[in-house]
Protein backbone atom coordinates (compact mmCIF):
# COMPACT_ATOMS: atom_id res chain seq x y z
CA UNK A 1 0.00 0.00 0.00
CA UNK A 2 3.01 2.51 0.50
CA UNK A 3 3.49 2.97 -2.75
CA UNK A 4 0.03 3.97 -3.76
CA UNK A 5 0.37 6.33 -0.52
CA UNK A 6 1.68 9.91 -2.41
CA UNK A 7 -0.88 8.90 -5.21
CA UNK A 8 -3.61 9.50 -2.35
CA UNK A 9 -1.76 12.18 -1.25
CA UNK A 10 -2.07 14.03 -4.94
CA UNK A 11 -5.85 13.26 -5.14
CA UNK A 12 -6.81 14.71 -2.09
CA UNK A 13 -5.15 17.52 -3.05
CA UNK A 14 -6.19 18.28 -6.37
CA UNK A 15 -9.87 16.94 -4.72
CA UNK A 16 -9.30 20.12 -2.37
CA UNK A 17 -7.93 22.61 -4.85
CA UNK A 18 -11.07 21.49 -7.44
CA UNK A 19 -13.81 21.75 -4.43
CA UNK A 20 -12.72 25.22 -3.74
CA UNK A 21 -12.17 26.47 -8.04
CA UNK A 22 -15.50 24.62 -8.73
CA UNK A 23 -17.69 26.42 -6.23
CA UNK A 24 -16.52 29.76 -6.74
CA UNK A 25 -17.36 29.73 -10.76
CA UNK A 26 -20.50 27.31 -10.15
CA UNK A 27 -21.79 30.25 -7.95
CA UNK A 28 -20.78 32.71 -10.34
CA UNK A 29 -23.51 31.50 -12.69
CA UNK A 30 -26.25 30.53 -10.39
CA UNK A 31 -26.50 34.43 -8.52
CA UNK A 32 -29.25 35.42 -10.92
CA UNK A 33 -31.37 32.63 -10.47
CA UNK A 34 -30.63 32.98 -6.68
CA UNK A 35 -31.34 36.48 -6.78
CA UNK A 36 -34.83 35.65 -8.20
CA UNK A 37 -35.72 33.12 -5.90
CA UNK A 38 -34.93 34.47 -2.52
CA UNK A 39 -36.03 38.00 -3.60
CA UNK A 40 -32.56 39.36 -2.67
CA UNK A 41 -31.08 42.90 -3.45
CA UNK A 42 -28.14 42.78 -5.92
CA UNK A 43 -26.06 43.82 -2.75
CA UNK A 44 -26.78 41.07 -0.53
CA UNK A 45 -25.81 38.79 -3.74
CA UNK A 46 -22.99 40.31 -3.90
CA UNK A 47 -22.31 39.57 -0.21
CA UNK A 48 -22.48 35.64 -1.32
CA UNK A 49 -19.67 35.85 -2.70
CA UNK A 50 -17.43 38.69 -0.63
CA UNK A 51 -18.61 37.53 2.69
CA UNK A 52 -16.41 34.26 1.17
CA UNK A 53 -13.79 36.23 0.39
CA UNK A 54 -13.27 38.04 3.50
CA UNK A 55 -12.93 34.66 5.33
CA UNK A 56 -11.06 33.08 3.81
CA UNK A 57 -8.33 35.78 3.32
CA UNK A 58 -8.28 36.34 6.60
CA UNK A 59 -7.68 33.35 7.63
CA UNK A 60 -5.45 31.29 5.66
CA UNK A 61 -1.80 31.72 6.86
CA UNK A 62 -3.12 30.94 10.67
CA UNK A 63 -4.77 27.65 8.84
CA UNK A 64 -1.29 27.22 7.56
CA UNK A 65 0.39 27.85 10.82
CA UNK A 66 -2.25 25.52 12.45
CA UNK A 67 -1.18 22.57 9.81
CA UNK A 68 2.44 23.24 10.39
CA UNK A 69 1.58 22.92 14.10
CA UNK A 70 -0.51 20.13 14.05
CA UNK A 71 -0.37 17.90 11.11
CA UNK A 72 -2.05 18.99 7.77
CA UNK A 73 -4.20 16.32 7.02
CA UNK A 74 -5.64 17.57 10.70
CA UNK A 75 -6.71 21.10 8.80
CA UNK A 76 -7.92 19.33 5.67
CA UNK A 77 -9.64 16.84 6.88
CA UNK A 78 -12.33 19.12 9.54
CA UNK A 79 -11.54 21.38 6.27
CA UNK A 80 -12.94 19.13 3.69
CA UNK A 81 -15.73 17.93 5.83
CA UNK A 82 -16.82 21.31 6.89
CA UNK A 83 -16.72 22.73 3.57
CA UNK A 84 -19.27 20.09 2.55
CA UNK A 85 -21.51 20.62 5.32
CA UNK A 86 -22.18 24.06 4.73
CA UNK A 87 -22.56 23.41 1.38
CA UNK A 88 -25.61 21.19 2.13
CA UNK A 89 -26.71 23.72 4.52
CA UNK A 90 -26.39 26.58 1.64
CA UNK A 91 -28.58 23.95 -0.12
CA UNK A 92 -31.29 24.02 2.42
CA UNK A 93 -31.30 27.95 3.30
CA UNK A 94 -34.39 29.41 3.47
CA UNK A 95 -33.51 33.15 2.91
CA UNK A 96 -30.76 34.98 1.69
CA UNK A 97 -29.22 35.71 5.36
CA UNK A 98 -28.89 31.91 5.41
CA UNK A 99 -26.91 31.99 2.67
CA UNK A 100 -24.64 34.66 3.12
CA UNK A 101 -23.95 33.53 7.13
CA UNK A 102 -23.32 29.79 5.67
CA UNK A 103 -20.97 31.47 2.53
CA UNK A 104 -18.85 33.18 5.57
CA UNK A 105 -18.73 30.05 7.32
CA UNK A 106 -18.01 27.61 4.56
CA UNK A 107 -14.96 30.22 3.73
CA UNK A 108 -13.87 29.91 7.23
CA UNK A 109 -12.99 25.89 5.96
CA UNK A 110 -12.23 26.66 2.73
CA UNK A 111 -9.94 28.50 4.53
CA UNK A 112 -8.70 25.34 6.69
CA UNK A 113 -8.26 23.24 3.51
CA UNK A 114 -6.72 25.03 1.11
CA UNK A 115 -3.33 25.34 2.72
CA UNK A 116 -3.24 21.83 3.66
CA UNK A 117 -3.44 20.94 -0.47
CA UNK A 118 -0.22 22.74 -0.77
CA UNK A 119 1.25 21.34 2.63
CA UNK A 120 0.54 17.71 1.99
CA UNK A 121 2.02 17.78 -1.22
CA UNK A 122 5.65 18.82 0.53
CA UNK A 123 5.21 16.82 2.97
CA UNK A 124 4.43 13.16 0.83
CA UNK A 125 7.36 14.10 -2.26
CA UNK A 126 10.98 14.54 -2.03
CA UNK A 127 11.70 18.14 -3.31
CA UNK A 128 13.05 17.31 -6.16
CA UNK A 129 9.59 15.57 -7.69
CA UNK A 130 7.50 18.38 -6.26
CA UNK A 131 6.99 20.17 -10.66
CA UNK A 132 4.95 17.49 -11.39
CA UNK A 133 2.36 16.88 -8.62
CA UNK A 134 2.30 21.14 -8.45
CA UNK A 135 1.53 20.77 -11.93
CA UNK A 136 -1.14 18.30 -11.78
CA UNK A 137 -2.92 20.16 -9.16
CA UNK A 138 -2.67 23.71 -11.65
CA UNK A 139 -4.65 21.72 -14.38
CA UNK A 140 -7.35 20.28 -11.94
CA UNK A 141 -8.28 24.06 -11.32
CA UNK A 142 -8.02 24.84 -14.70
CA UNK A 143 -10.45 21.87 -15.88
CA UNK A 144 -12.82 23.06 -12.45
CA UNK A 145 -12.48 26.74 -13.97
CA UNK A 146 -13.62 25.86 -17.36
CA UNK A 147 -16.19 22.94 -16.26
CA UNK A 148 -17.73 25.21 -13.77
CA UNK A 149 -19.96 27.69 -15.52
CA UNK A 150 -20.88 25.04 -17.78
CA UNK A 151 -22.27 22.32 -15.48
CA UNK A 152 -22.99 25.59 -12.78
CA UNK A 153 -25.27 26.42 -15.70
CA UNK A 154 -26.97 23.62 -16.72
CA UNK A 155 -27.78 22.49 -12.62
CA UNK A 156 -29.25 26.43 -12.07
CA UNK A 157 -31.32 26.21 -15.34
CA UNK A 158 -33.11 22.56 -14.97
CA UNK A 159 -33.02 22.28 -10.99
CA UNK A 160 -32.41 25.68 -9.40
CA UNK A 161 -29.81 27.70 -7.76
CA UNK A 162 -29.73 24.97 -4.71
CA UNK A 163 -28.39 21.88 -7.21
CA UNK A 164 -25.07 24.02 -7.80
CA UNK A 165 -24.34 23.40 -4.02
CA UNK A 166 -25.14 19.63 -3.60
CA UNK A 167 -22.02 19.12 -6.71
CA UNK A 168 -19.03 19.67 -4.01
CA UNK A 169 -20.96 17.27 -0.86
CA UNK A 170 -19.68 14.01 -2.50
CA UNK A 171 -15.80 14.59 -2.53
CA UNK A 172 -16.02 16.66 0.26
CA UNK A 173 -16.95 14.23 2.72
CA UNK A 174 -14.98 11.69 1.07
CA UNK A 175 -11.85 13.16 0.76
CA UNK A 176 -12.19 14.18 4.36
CA UNK A 177 -13.20 10.95 5.79
CA UNK A 178 -10.23 9.54 4.07
CA UNK A 179 -7.36 12.03 5.53
CA UNK A 180 -8.91 11.24 8.71
CA UNK A 181 -8.48 7.63 8.19
CA UNK A 182 -4.51 8.17 6.56
CA UNK A 183 -1.20 8.76 8.97
CA UNK A 184 0.84 11.76 7.89
CA UNK A 185 3.58 12.30 5.93
CA UNK A 186 6.93 14.33 5.36
CA UNK A 187 9.69 14.49 3.44
CA UNK A 188 8.05 10.82 1.99
CA UNK A 189 8.09 9.21 4.68
CA UNK A 190 5.34 8.03 6.75
CA UNK A 191 4.91 9.02 10.39
CA UNK A 192 2.79 7.76 13.22
CA UNK A 193 1.99 11.29 14.75
CA UNK A 194 3.10 14.82 14.56
CA UNK A 195 5.36 16.03 16.61
CA UNK A 196 4.07 18.69 19.56
CA UNK A 197 4.83 21.48 19.18
CA UNK A 198 8.57 23.23 20.57
CA UNK A 199 8.43 24.39 23.93
CA UNK A 200 8.42 27.92 24.45
CA UNK A 201 7.23 28.91 21.03
CA UNK A 202 3.60 29.57 21.26
CA UNK A 203 0.72 30.65 18.45
CA UNK A 204 1.13 33.64 17.91
CA UNK A 205 -2.79 35.00 18.18
CA UNK A 206 -2.02 38.15 18.47
CA UNK A 207 -0.60 38.19 15.15
CA UNK A 208 -3.07 35.78 13.61
CA UNK A 209 -5.50 38.07 14.88
CA UNK A 210 -3.66 41.83 13.57
CA UNK A 211 -3.22 39.82 10.34
CA UNK A 212 -7.05 38.65 10.01
CA UNK A 213 -8.19 42.27 10.41
CA UNK A 214 -5.39 43.38 7.57
CA UNK A 215 -6.54 40.95 5.08
CA UNK A 216 -9.76 41.26 5.57
CA UNK A 217 -10.03 45.20 5.76
CA UNK A 218 -7.90 44.91 2.55
CA UNK A 219 -10.25 42.95 0.70
CA UNK A 220 -13.09 44.85 1.96
CA UNK A 221 -11.89 47.66 0.37
CA UNK A 222 -11.16 46.18 -3.28
CA UNK A 223 -14.22 44.90 -3.39
CA UNK A 224 -16.02 48.03 -2.79
CA UNK A 225 -13.88 50.09 -5.34
CA UNK A 226 -14.15 52.70 -6.77
CA UNK A 227 -15.76 53.85 -3.27
CA UNK A 228 -13.66 54.32 0.07
CA UNK A 229 -14.96 52.80 2.83
CA UNK A 230 -13.93 52.71 6.67
CA UNK A 231 -12.31 49.67 5.66
CA UNK A 232 -9.48 51.13 4.36
CA UNK A 233 -7.55 52.81 6.97
CA UNK A 234 -8.56 50.06 9.12
CA UNK A 235 -6.50 47.83 6.66
CA UNK A 236 -3.38 49.95 7.00
CA UNK A 237 -3.68 50.71 10.47
CA UNK A 238 -3.75 46.69 11.17
CA UNK A 239 -1.00 46.54 9.06
CA UNK A 240 1.34 48.59 10.22
CA UNK A 241 0.56 46.99 13.83
CA UNK A 242 1.20 43.79 12.29
CA UNK A 243 5.08 44.47 10.49
CA UNK A 244 5.25 46.07 14.15
CA UNK A 245 4.08 43.25 15.98
CA UNK A 246 6.46 40.65 13.91
CA UNK A 247 9.45 42.17 14.36
CA UNK A 248 9.36 41.85 18.05
CA UNK A 249 7.55 38.43 18.76
CA UNK A 250 10.06 35.70 19.43
CA UNK A 251 7.79 33.21 17.67
CA UNK A 252 6.34 35.22 14.93
CA UNK A 253 3.48 34.10 12.82
CA UNK A 254 5.61 34.41 9.62
CA UNK A 255 8.70 32.53 10.13
CA UNK A 256 12.01 34.33 9.07
CA UNK A 257 13.00 31.56 6.69
CA UNK A 258 9.79 32.15 5.02
CA UNK A 259 8.99 35.87 4.57
CA UNK A 260 12.90 36.72 4.55
CA UNK A 261 13.68 34.18 1.15
CA UNK A 262 13.87 37.20 -1.99
CA UNK A 263 13.16 34.30 -4.16
CA UNK A 264 9.21 33.37 -1.84
CA UNK A 265 8.73 37.00 -1.68
CA UNK A 266 9.20 37.20 -5.55
CA UNK A 267 7.20 34.12 -6.54
CA UNK A 268 4.68 35.95 -4.47
CA UNK A 269 4.82 38.97 -5.66
CA UNK A 270 4.26 37.63 -9.46
CA UNK A 271 1.01 35.85 -8.30
CA UNK A 272 -0.97 38.24 -7.10
CA UNK A 273 0.21 40.28 -10.65
CA UNK A 274 -0.57 37.50 -12.89
CA UNK A 275 -3.95 36.59 -10.95
CA UNK A 276 -5.43 40.31 -11.20
CA UNK A 277 -3.82 40.51 -14.59
CA UNK A 278 -5.71 37.52 -15.65
CA UNK A 279 -8.94 38.63 -13.61
CA UNK A 280 -8.98 41.95 -14.87
CA UNK A 281 -8.59 40.93 -18.32
CA UNK A 282 -11.39 38.86 -17.95
CA UNK A 283 -13.68 41.35 -16.30
CA UNK A 284 -12.90 43.40 -19.28
CA UNK A 285 -13.03 40.53 -21.83
CA UNK A 286 -17.09 39.97 -20.76
CA UNK A 287 -18.35 43.34 -21.03
CA UNK A 288 -16.17 43.62 -24.26
CA UNK A 289 -17.61 40.78 -25.96
CA UNK A 290 -21.12 41.29 -25.12
CA UNK A 291 -21.55 44.65 -24.70
CA UNK A 292 -19.52 46.38 -27.46
CA UNK A 293 -19.33 42.96 -30.41
CA UNK A 294 -23.03 41.50 -28.98
CA UNK A 295 -22.01 38.18 -28.86
CA UNK A 296 -24.37 36.07 -26.48
CA UNK A 297 -23.04 34.64 -23.07
CA UNK A 298 -23.00 31.42 -24.53
CA UNK A 299 -21.02 32.73 -27.62
CA UNK A 300 -18.35 34.75 -25.11
CA UNK A 301 -17.64 31.38 -23.15
CA UNK A 302 -17.47 29.42 -26.24
CA UNK A 303 -14.58 32.16 -27.82
CA UNK A 304 -12.72 32.18 -24.45
CA UNK A 305 -12.45 27.99 -23.76
CA UNK A 306 -8.98 28.24 -25.43
CA UNK A 307 -7.70 29.78 -22.42
CA UNK A 308 -8.69 27.42 -20.09
CA UNK A 309 -7.44 24.29 -22.57
CA UNK A 310 -4.37 26.05 -22.46
CA UNK A 311 -4.06 26.47 -19.02
CA UNK A 312 -4.06 22.75 -18.34
CA UNK A 313 -1.58 22.09 -21.24
CA UNK A 314 0.55 24.79 -19.75
CA UNK A 315 0.50 23.56 -16.46
CA UNK A 316 1.58 19.84 -17.38
CA UNK A 317 4.37 21.33 -19.85
CA UNK A 318 5.70 23.57 -17.09
CA UNK A 319 7.22 20.95 -15.45
CA UNK A 320 9.34 20.08 -18.18
CA UNK A 321 10.45 23.90 -18.16
CA UNK A 322 11.11 24.14 -15.01
CA UNK A 323 13.13 21.23 -14.88
CA UNK A 324 15.28 22.35 -18.20
CA UNK A 325 15.47 26.27 -17.50
CA UNK A 326 14.48 27.20 -13.86
CA UNK A 327 12.00 29.10 -12.17
CA UNK A 328 13.13 32.55 -13.40
CA UNK A 329 13.48 31.65 -17.17
CA UNK A 330 10.07 29.94 -16.71
CA UNK A 331 7.97 32.38 -15.08
CA UNK A 332 9.74 35.26 -17.13
CA UNK A 333 8.18 33.73 -20.31
CA UNK A 334 4.98 32.95 -18.69
CA UNK A 335 4.56 36.91 -18.05
CA UNK A 336 5.39 37.96 -21.38
CA UNK A 337 3.47 35.36 -23.18
CA UNK A 338 0.26 36.74 -20.36
CA UNK A 339 0.74 40.23 -21.76
CA UNK A 340 0.80 39.11 -25.40
CA UNK A 341 -2.44 37.70 -25.12
CA UNK A 342 -3.92 40.87 -23.57
CA UNK A 343 -2.50 42.89 -26.53
CA UNK A 344 -4.01 40.52 -28.88
CA UNK A 345 -7.62 40.61 -27.00
CA UNK A 346 -7.15 44.95 -26.96
CA UNK A 347 -7.18 44.65 -30.73
CA UNK A 348 -9.15 41.33 -31.36
CA UNK A 349 -12.81 41.71 -32.56
CA UNK A 350 -13.36 38.11 -35.17
CA UNK A 351 -13.06 35.31 -33.67
CA UNK A 352 -9.80 33.72 -34.67
CA UNK A 353 -8.02 36.43 -33.40
CA UNK A 354 -9.95 36.27 -29.86
CA UNK A 355 -9.22 32.82 -29.72
CA UNK A 356 -5.97 33.06 -30.16
CA UNK A 357 -5.24 36.26 -27.33
CA UNK A 358 -7.24 33.44 -24.51
CA UNK A 359 -5.22 31.01 -25.74
CA UNK A 360 -2.38 32.99 -25.48
CA UNK A 361 -3.07 34.12 -21.82
CA UNK A 362 -4.32 30.88 -20.46
CA UNK A 363 -0.73 29.50 -21.58
CA UNK A 364 1.04 32.14 -19.71
CA UNK A 365 -1.15 32.42 -16.77
CA UNK A 366 -0.71 28.67 -15.81
CA UNK A 367 3.34 28.97 -16.62
CA UNK A 368 3.48 31.24 -13.96
CA UNK A 369 1.27 29.30 -11.76
CA UNK A 370 2.81 26.65 -11.59
CA UNK A 371 6.63 27.78 -11.45
CA UNK A 372 5.90 30.81 -9.12
CA UNK A 373 4.14 28.09 -6.51
CA UNK A 374 6.64 25.64 -7.15
CA UNK A 375 8.96 27.98 -6.09
CA UNK A 376 7.17 29.09 -2.63
CA UNK A 377 6.58 25.33 -1.65
CA UNK A 378 9.81 24.05 -2.50
CA UNK A 379 12.12 27.32 -1.30
CA UNK A 380 10.47 26.91 2.31
CA UNK A 381 11.35 24.53 5.23
CA UNK A 382 9.25 21.59 5.13
CA UNK A 383 8.18 22.51 8.84
CA UNK A 384 6.78 25.49 7.22
CA UNK A 385 4.92 24.46 4.12
CA UNK A 386 1.48 25.22 5.56
CA UNK A 387 2.47 28.86 6.49
CA UNK A 388 4.03 28.82 2.42
CA UNK A 389 1.11 27.64 1.24
CA UNK A 390 -1.09 29.83 3.09
CA UNK A 391 0.62 32.61 1.54
CA UNK A 392 0.18 31.09 -2.08
CA UNK A 393 -3.14 31.00 -1.58
CA UNK A 394 -3.31 34.35 -0.28
CA UNK A 395 -2.12 35.93 -3.20
CA UNK A 396 -4.34 33.92 -5.32
CA UNK A 397 -7.06 35.33 -2.95
CA UNK A 398 -5.98 39.14 -3.19
CA UNK A 399 -5.00 39.25 -6.55
CA UNK A 400 -8.00 38.35 -8.44
CA UNK A 401 -9.87 41.14 -6.09
CA UNK A 402 -7.30 43.99 -7.03
CA UNK A 403 -7.57 42.59 -11.04
CA UNK A 404 -11.26 42.68 -10.91
CA UNK A 405 -11.31 46.22 -8.60
CA UNK A 406 -8.67 47.91 -11.21
CA UNK A 407 -10.59 46.85 -14.40
CA UNK A 408 -13.55 48.07 -13.09
CA UNK A 409 -11.76 51.81 -12.31
CA UNK A 410 -10.36 51.55 -15.52
CA UNK A 411 -13.48 50.89 -17.57
CA UNK A 412 -15.35 53.76 -15.90
CA UNK A 413 -12.57 56.13 -16.82
CA UNK A 414 -12.04 55.62 -20.32
CA UNK A 415 -12.57 53.13 -23.59
CA UNK A 416 -13.77 49.80 -22.45
CA UNK A 417 -10.81 47.87 -23.70
CA UNK A 418 -8.04 49.88 -22.02
CA UNK A 419 -8.57 47.89 -18.83
CA UNK A 420 -6.84 45.38 -21.39
CA UNK A 421 -3.39 47.69 -22.60
CA UNK A 422 -2.91 48.63 -18.75
CA UNK A 423 -2.82 45.13 -17.11
CA UNK A 424 -0.86 43.66 -20.22
CA UNK A 425 1.84 46.64 -19.44
CA UNK A 426 1.79 45.81 -15.84
CA UNK A 427 2.08 41.71 -16.44
CA UNK A 428 5.17 43.46 -18.73
CA UNK A 429 6.49 45.58 -15.83
CA UNK A 430 6.82 42.41 -13.26
CA UNK A 431 9.22 40.94 -15.40
CA UNK A 432 12.27 42.75 -12.85
CA UNK A 433 10.69 40.72 -10.23
CA UNK A 434 11.41 37.67 -11.81
CA UNK A 435 14.96 38.45 -11.14
CA UNK A 436 15.27 37.40 -7.73
CA UNK A 437 13.41 33.49 -8.82
CA UNK A 438 15.95 30.54 -8.60
CA UNK A 439 17.96 29.82 -11.97
CA UNK A 440 18.34 27.08 -13.99
CA UNK A 441 20.49 24.12 -13.10
CA UNK A 442 23.92 24.42 -13.31
CA UNK A 443 26.38 21.67 -14.43
CA UNK A 444 28.94 22.72 -12.34
CA UNK A 445 29.48 19.87 -9.38
CA UNK A 446 29.62 20.14 -5.41
CA UNK A 447 32.50 18.78 -3.82
CA UNK A 448 32.47 17.97 0.09
CA UNK A 449 34.79 20.23 1.00
CA UNK A 450 33.36 23.20 -0.90
CA UNK A 451 29.94 23.39 -0.34
CA UNK A 452 27.00 25.01 -2.63
CA UNK A 453 27.60 27.94 -4.91
CA UNK A 454 26.24 31.69 -4.11
CA UNK A 455 23.19 32.77 -5.65
CA UNK A 456 19.65 31.37 -5.86
CA UNK A 457 19.29 28.00 -8.09
CA UNK A 458 16.93 25.19 -8.47
CA UNK A 459 20.03 23.20 -8.71
CA UNK A 460 22.05 23.96 -5.47
CA UNK A 461 18.62 24.55 -2.99
CA UNK A 462 18.11 21.70 -1.21
CA UNK A 463 15.40 19.76 0.97
CA UNK A 464 15.95 20.85 5.17
CA UNK A 465 16.29 18.35 7.14
CA UNK A 466 16.78 15.68 4.83
CA UNK A 467 18.23 12.16 5.21
CA UNK A 468 21.98 12.15 4.01
CA UNK A 469 23.88 8.70 3.55
CA UNK A 470 25.74 6.36 0.66
CA UNK A 471 22.81 4.84 -0.28
CA UNK A 472 20.34 8.43 -0.17
CA UNK A 473 19.79 10.36 -3.43
CA UNK A 474 21.03 14.12 -3.27
CA UNK A 475 17.75 16.29 -3.04
CA UNK A 476 18.80 18.33 -6.59
CA UNK A 477 16.27 19.72 -8.51
CA UNK A 478 17.77 17.44 -11.92
CA UNK A 479 14.96 15.32 -12.67
CA UNK A 480 11.30 14.16 -12.11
Amino acid sequence: MRPSRPFLTLASSVAGAMVVALDGTVLTVAQPTLRRDLDASLTQVQWTSTGYLVAVASLLVLAGRLGDRYGHRRTFAPGMLGFGAASAGIALAPDIGWVIGLRIVQGVFGALLQPATLGMLRAAYPPERLRTPIAVRTASIGVAAAAGPVVGGALATEFGWRAVFLLNIVPALGFGLLALASRERRDGRDVTERPPPVAGAPLDLPGALLLAVTLACLVHTLVGLPGVTWSAPVALLAGAAFVRHERRSSSPLLPPEVVGSPAVGAALGVLVIASAVLNGGLLTCVYVLQDDLGTTPLRSALLSLPLAVLLVAAAAASAVLLRRSGARATVAAGMVVLAAGLLVLAGASAPVPLCAGFALVGAGFGTVMVAATHVVVRQAPAASAGVAGALQQTAMNVGPVAGVAAATVLMDLGAARSPLVVLAFTAAAALPVCRALPTGPRPAPVTPASGTSAGPSDATHTDHGAERGPDTRSLRDHGV
